[in-house]
């Protein structure tokens, strides 16, 4: 039997974060919309980003911090804190979302791409929702890679069976023009499937005590790898442009990236600072939209939510993807090109310097992305407020989703994070 839908209704957003901040900074995006348009909504957000505490939320929005694993470089999951078990770790979490769901009886549950959690962790929540009747999304970001890595992928996970038993619906933040994430996965259309667009983004009230680098006063090029943690190559190849070329007209605010390794953002340090007055860099950024909206051109690998702000504030963009240990960036960047939305320079074995310089020289010049940017592109987050409440006034559709794979811990605390502090610097 389902629970009788609140006056005010409770969502509950999962999102597994054992890697960059993309899938944090994507659900507090859809939490802020929801409460804005449904004034005695609450939403709460089980993360397992260890920076979630340094994200401000709006009022009846809340986190519940899992504890974090991180993704290794060989791709192996272990908890971040060395020492741990794995399989301790996914049991802890397990339990703290279940606990949680138990607790907050949410009307909604939105699950951030992982249809099974990490590991399965998110299963018996899914199990105790189904119970009770509580309606289950599957969020997806635009692309979640190519193919022929995906179809093995999700087969592992048994995310297909997930989607067919605990799925309502699934909404795509973005457009089928784009990209079309699940095409490799099924077969025909579904109206169990919608592209919502991408979420737009706002620059966010100035928090107290915000502080920005004396570049940010005058035009700059921000170069931003998101949370760091596969972003050297990006930010070497920026710096080696400077050191190889004194005729650059910009200068430019380097973002590390929390998860950038130590060791490799010191000695990116000593040659940041041998270019006085033509390069500096900060570390971390809670409210980044601040320096996005200024700069005159933005130099980003094209994550999805870099990628949404660069159309949200409409920068200049170069896109420099990675392709590995996914595709999914490759794809974005070359799809964002062909519309006129970005340009992309595809690294090579060298990286030569010049060529990152000739791309940094012409990035000011390049057309607006409002220029080319389709109708109704950047719509998502109204799509996500439309579509939560026909999910919450109709009764649940028996049928399951037809995907069919190709033949070949502690209860919940309603608490608010405390105030973005701004920029922590080096």
């Amino acid at each position: 039997m389902r629970d009788a839908p609140a006056s005010a209704p409770r969502v509950l957003i999962y999102s597994h974060d054992t890697f960059g901040l993309g899938h944090l900074r994507r659900s507090r995006a859809i939490a802020h919309a929801i409460v804005a348009a449904e004034r005695e909504a609450r939403v709460v957000i089980a993360s397992g980003s260890p920076f979630v505490d340094r994200f401000a939320f709006s009022d009846r929005v809340s986190a519940v911090r899992l504890p974090p694993v991180t993704k290794r470089v060989d791709g192996i999951y272990a908890p971040l804190e060395p020492g741990g078990a794995l399989d301790e770790r996914i049991a802890e979490r397990a339990a703290i979302i279940e606990a949680t769901a138990e607790a907050f009886r949410p009307d909604l549950a939105i699950v951030d791409k992982e249809p099974t959690g990490l590991h399965g962790e998110l299963l018996p929540t899914l199990e105790r929702l189904s119970v009770r009747g509580c309606r289950c999304v599957l969020g997806l970001r635009d692309i979640l890679d190519d193919a022929e890595r995906l179809a093995p992928e999700w087969e592992r996970k048994g995310a297909v069976e997930a989607v067919e038993r605990f799925y309502d619906e699934i909404w795509v933040y973005g457009a089928a023009r784009i990209h079309e994430p699940l095409r490799a996965l099924a077969r025909g259309p579904s109206n169990r499937l919608h592209y919502l667009g991408y979420l737009r983004r706002e620059v966010p009230h100035w928090p107290p005590g915000r502080s920005e680098p004396p570049m940010a006063g005058a035009p700059f090029l921000l170069v931003t790898p998101g949370g760091g943690g596969d972003g050297a190559g990006l930010i070497d190849w920026v710096i080696s442009a400077y050191e190889a070329d004194p005729g650059l007209p910009l200068p430019a605010i380097v973002a590390f990236g929390p998860f950038l390794d130590p060791e490799t953002r010191a000695g990116f340090l000593a040659r940041v600072d041998r270019q006085p007055g033509r390069l500096t860099a900060i570390t971390f950024d809670s409210e980044i939209e601040h320096l996005m909206s200024r700069a005159a051109g933005i130099v980003a690998m094209g994550g999805y939510n870099t990628f949404c702000e660069i159309l949200s504030f409409n920068r200049r963009a170069l896109l420099v993807p990675r392709t590995e240990p996914r595709r999914e960036q490759e794809i974005r960047a070359v799809a964002a090109e062909a519309l006129g939305l970005a340009r992309v320079l595809h690294a090579d074995a060298e990286r030569d310097p010049a060529r990152m310089a000739a791309a940094l020289r012409a990035l000011p010049d390049q057309p607006e992305p409002s220029l080319s940017l389709p109708a109704g592109l950047l719509d998502g987050l109204g799509g996500v407020v439309e579509r939560l409440r026909v999910i919450l006034a109709t009764e649940p559709v028996p049928a399951p989703l037809p995907l069919t794979l190709p033949a070949q811990g502690p209860p919940f605390v309603e608490s608010r994070a405390e105030p973005a502090l701004g920029c922590a610097h080096p």
